[in-house]
């Protein structure tokens, strides 16, 4: 039996591919600060409960019978885990290389790509071809609504079978390491990388996809991709694109749709739910379930948590968390929004230095052309974890450029806690709070904090 130790076992990608081992026949152990710091507890209970053994991060996870001890591509060599396995000479693979290494033992890889939608699009795949018998492995990012009373966290869903799914992350350049059976490109737009760098990025990884090319034809810059077979479209404008959706209906609880003359119904908000219902159909076609079964299929499906998750309403106002950090995802979140009545207090916590000075006037702009006169923004300082940076940009520079674009009502907070003090304070009857950003696992606690607050 092969053991293993991950660092940094709680994050969403690193604990996935810690029970996919698991699950696999590994001896698997691991540590992560926020464990030693008493945070994330809940991810602490649900690995354990599946045997896998935690360690504080102190080097003491690290043996010299380890085959391995995987780390993500952010952690410092200084970390003590590192430094162990260096001292004890124990091989260290990144998350990228061991999760492509997991991709390649499938026969049947699909890489899920594009700088938006890629979680949602991947466990709307995996669903369909778990609950159609395909019996999938899917390694996600997000945790899955449907699988929360599986044992461990529910970011994964485990078969033994031969089909593999994925999200291929552009942001680190893990995607280079794919050689998929099917891609799906949903978009591509601006996100930690120039339009020239992903163009090349997604044209490469779709040179080395084997059997087929989906893409979403409503993007120019997706249309520029070639792929040496078969290229799929799929289209929430173009009739003429191999998948196609129109009629599109906002619903109380979700989104109804037609495609193929029949009319379907998401529980999930937002057209660019619809376009990832389409981009997994299209995949799931390819893997031998009929489309129409897979559409119906999809009626029934959750969603990932922290992707416009309602987490409660009282007195009449609705607390919403949501993952947007790019403009893209932005758009696509306050557009979805505003198809319903309300008033929307926006906080956005944005993350990393150098991304807000790539892109933070562009995310300004997508909450400013969003958003109602009424609506507000408000904007806590810019999350940071740790490392050398340079500081030369802050959530207030932003704010004043909104204010330069004309919106009044957005407001600069000194952290989360301040914002949310002002939340709860100018909430009114028919408002709709919506927490958003990435990377801060603490999001969605300060969303249940505020509901309690009320």
């Amino acid at each position: 039996m092969k053991k293993v130790s991950f660092c940094g076992i709680s994050g969403s990608g690193m604990s996935a591919i810690a029970q996919i081992l698991k699950l696999s026949g590994y001896d698997v152990q691991g540590s992560d600060r926020n464990f030693d710091l008493n945070r994330d507890l809940q991810n602490r209970q649900a690995l354990e409960s599946i045997g896998i053994k935690i360690f504080p991060q102190d080097g003491s996870a690290v043996s010299a019978d380890l085959d391995f001890l995987c780390a993500s591509t952010a952690v410092e060599d200084t970390i003590p885990d590192v430094k162990a396995a260096k001292e004890k000479s124990v091989e260290i693979k990144t998350r990228p290389v061991l999760l492509s290494e997991i991709f390649h033992g499938y026969k049947y890889g699909i890489a899920v790509a594009g700088t938006s939608g890629k979680t949602t699009t991947a466990a709307m795949l995996g669903y369909i071809l778990d609950k159609a018998g395909k019996k999938p492995c899917l390694i996600n990012g997000g945790l899955l609504r449907d699988y929360e009373n599986n044992a461990g966290i529910p970011n994964i869903i485990y078969n033994k079978g031969d089909i593999c799914v994925v999200e291929a992350d552009e942001s680190n350049g893990s995607i280079d390491l794919y050689n998929p059976y099917i891609s799906i490109i949903n978009n591509i737009s601006h996100d930690h990388k120039s339009i020239e760098e992903l163009i090349n990025l997604f044209q490469n990884l779709s040179n080395r996809t084997e059997q087929a090319l989906i893409i979403n034809s409503d993007y120019e810059t997706c249309r520029q991709l070639k792929h040496k077979a078969n290229v799929l479209t799929f289209s929430l404008k173009n009739s003429s694109a191999d998948f196609y959706a129109e009629n599109i209906i906002p619903l109380p609880a979700g989104t109804q749709y037609t495609f193929n003359g029949r009319t379907f119904n998401l529980k999930l908000i937002g057209r660019f739910n619809v376009a990832n219902a389409l981009a997994a159909i299209a995949a799931a076609g390819l893997l031998g379930v009929d489309k129409l079964t897979a559409a119906q299929i999809l009626q029934n499906f959750s969603g990932t948590k922290r992707r416009l998750e309602v987490i409660g309403k009282k007195n009449d106002i609705t607390v919403i968390d949501d993952f947007a950090h790019n403009p893209d995802k932005i758009k696509a979140s306050v557009s979805a929004l505003r198809q319903y009545s309300g008033r929307l207090l926006l906080m956005f916590q944005p993350h990393g230095f150098g991304p807000m000075r790539s892109m933070g006037k562009e995310i300004i702009e997508s909450f400013v052309e969003n958003m109602n006169p009424e609506d507000i923004l408000l904007m806590p300082e810019i999350f940071f974890v740790g490392g050398t940076v340079t500081k030369d940009i802050s959530s207030a520079d932003l704010i004043d450029y909104a204010r330069k674009l004309g919106r009044k009502n957005a407001y600069f907070c000194t952290d989360k806690n301040a914002a949310a003090d002002f939340l709860v304070k100018e909430a009114k009857k028919g408002d709709r709070i919506v927490i958003m950003g990435a990377r801060d696992n603490s999001l969605t606690d300060l969303c249940q904090q505020i509901l309690k607050r009320l």
